[in-house]
This record gives structure tokens, C-alpha cells and sequence, in this order.
């Protein structure tokens, strides 16, 4: 199975690039359970009003919004593991 990862940033969000790249570091580690899009909210608005952003970053996985704010590693690695359970 693979955990589709979405990551919500915007170019002015001084948290957005830490979460980010998070993201790419455990997707290095779990290669092929992820399957990672990142999602600039000025670009694409449509998605962040599909999933009723307020903040960013945001990260969702399988569709649902998991984290407001960039997680630890741990915290990440946890919610995907309960995904691919």
C-alpha cells in the first residue's frame, strides 16, 4: 500500500520550508510507501477550500488533514504507519 502524502505551504510561510523538507527526508526513508505532492495554496486554492485550510503548512494523508503546522519526524513516521496498518 501506498500513503498518498499531501503538503500545503505558500511562498510566504516561514514554517512552510521546515515541513517540506521533513517531508522529503522521510520520504527518502520510506521510498516506496509515499507518494508525495507538495501543494502551493496561491497556485492551487481550489484543493486548499476542498480541504478547509485556514493555515499552512498542512499536511494530508489519504485525503484527510492530519497536520496544521509541521509535525516531528516521529509524528509523521507514527500517522503513516497507522495508514499503512
Amino acid at each position: 500500500m501506498v500513503v498518498k502524502l499531501e503538503v500545503f505551504k505558500s511562498p510566504s510561510c516561514p514554517y512552510c520550508p521546515m515541513a517540506v523538507d521533513l517531508v522529503e527526508e522521510v520520504k527518502l526513508e520510506m521510498p516506496d510507501k509515499l507518494d508525495v505532492e507538495i501543494i502551493d495554496i496561491m497556485k492551487d486554492r481550489e484543493k486548499a477550500i476542498e480541504y478547509n485550510l485556514m493555515a499552512v503548512p498542512a499536511i494530508a494523508l489519504n485525503g484527510v488533514v492530519k497536520f496544521v503546522g509541521a509535525p516531528t519526524k516521529e509524528e509523521l513516521i507514527s500517522a503513516i504507519n497507522e495508514e499503512l496498518k
